[in-house]
């Protein structure tokens, strides 16, 4: 396919998306839209639109609140964020971490509201010696989550099992019990409904078929979905085939990395060599099947109103496909595209997850903490590589690969 009729049959699916063309979630007439006050962040009136979660019963926020970032504000700045997230129609918030501090600090800032938020909470996350750990104690990851349910009034609306991207971790769920406690809580009435959070679509479509799982957490945007092979932009069929599975079955996705973890905003980065706007970001998740909502990773008020400013964003504005005509071959040559043809390394190491989390860190002024934990869970690490160079050979966009082993070195530790 070349890139002028990958244009073409994106921006159809687009136009599709928005007419009804997958389902209830992307339906304008399903889709409800509230008039927000002006703000000091905006001259025009803010329009929030909320789709269906799926079968929950739930209806959110198109654009959606991930915390992470909320981890080193002060219970009064905690306050603002949410209080102008609130003001501006947001409805809908991901809570990844059971840190004390910061689930104390959102239980004020959200106080009388709760009934007003969707609230998903992340089951498999600990608080351990002051870090996040993701975890498969079941005694733990109770522990973990009674403190999520104390600061949400008892109970969740999505209880998000955390972090599943392998099959054998698929398998353990069952077996360690974390399954079986999440079902026993949706039967307590402590959460509406399962999820699981995965950047793997072969693990989002097991998740799907086990008929247990009503909304999946899923890594999405332009630098994972889209995969330039010479001249030509290829849509991962496997990614492709996952969202119009979850469109037919009405389970609900959640976008999160909507941004590629900053990459995408930063054209020193991105993996297009060209820096999209955070509402073309938006709009390209937005517009895909099943997708209710897209999570948003915000530090400050200025970061929650450039997600906002999708709601009243005109189409060119919105426009993503457009960037893709100044994109040549040229643009791509350094940058990795995670696509795996330096595959299999000697060491075993998985080098398009390293150069996955490695640019997440380096996207940020800080490293978050989930992607220092990703980094861990990896079975081999950046440190082991033996700078043979045969992945280098393979690469067909010339990465210099054992350099960026030696970054993440630098930046993990090891």
């Amino acid at each position: 396919m070349n890139r002028r009729k990958f244009l073409g049959t994106t921006l159809s699916a687009a136009a599709l998306t928005v007419l009804g063309r997958f389902g209830a979630q992307a339906d304008e007439a399903a889709e409800k839209r509230i008039n927000l006050p002006k703000t000091n962040t905006a001259e025009k009136k803010m329009q929030m639109i909320y789709r269906p979660l799926g079968k929950t019963g739930k209806s959110v926020s198109v654009i959606a609140l991930g915390i992470e970032g909320f981890r080193y504000k002060s219970a009064q700045q905690t306050k603002e964020m949410i209080d102008f997230a609130f003001e501006n129609g947001i409805n809908f918030i991901d809570v990844c971490l059971s840190d004390p501090v910061l689930l104390n600090n959102l239980k004020h800032a959200i106080a009388n509201r709760r009934d007003q938020f969707v609230i998903q909470g992340h089951i498999g996350t600990i608080w351990e010696n002051g870090q996040y750990r993701r975890s498969r104690d079941l005694q733990a990851s109770k522990a973990a989550y009674a403190r999520m349910l104390d600061a949400f009034g008892g109970r969740t609306d999505v209880g998000m099992i955390h972090y599943v991207d392998d099959e054998n971790d698929f398998d353990r769920l069952f077996g360690a019990g974390i399954i079986d406690y999440a079902m026993q809580l949706k039967n307590d009435g402590k959460i509406g409904a399962i999820g699981i959070s995965t950047h793997s679509p072969l693990i989002g479509r097991k998740a799907v078929e086990s008929g247990i799982i009503d909304v999946i957490m899923f890594s999405a945007n332009l630098g994972y979905d889209l995969n330039p092979e010479k001249n030509e932009i290829q849509y991962d069929k496997d990614r492709l085939d996952f969202y119009e599975l979850c469109a037919r079955k009405n389970i609900a996705i959640d976008v999160m990395k909507p941004y590629g973890g900053g990459n995408l905003l930063n054209a020193d980065i991105s993996p297009f060599g060209k820096a999209f706007t955070p509402v073309q970001a938006l709009h390209y998740v937005l517009t895909r099947p099943g997708v209710a909502a897209a999570m948003v990773g915000c530090q400050n008020i200025d970061q929650i109103a450039q997600a906002l400013a999708w709601c009243t964003a005109s189409p060119e504005q919105k426009d993503y496909a457009r960037e893709f005509h100044e994109i040549n071959a040229k643009s791509w040559i350094g940058h990795c595209l995670y696509c795996g043809h330096c595959a299999p390394c000697p060491q075993n190491i998985n080098i398009a997850d390293v150069n996955k989390y490695l640019n997440l860190a380096l996207a940020q002024t800080e490293i978050p903490l989930t992607v220092k934990d990703h980094y861990r869970l990896l079975k081999h690490h950046a440190g082991e590589c033996i700078r043979c160079g045969v992945c280098e050979m393979r690469c067909p966009f010339r990465v210099s690969v054992r350099e960026k082993m030696q970054q993440a070195v630098k930046v993990f530790g090891y």
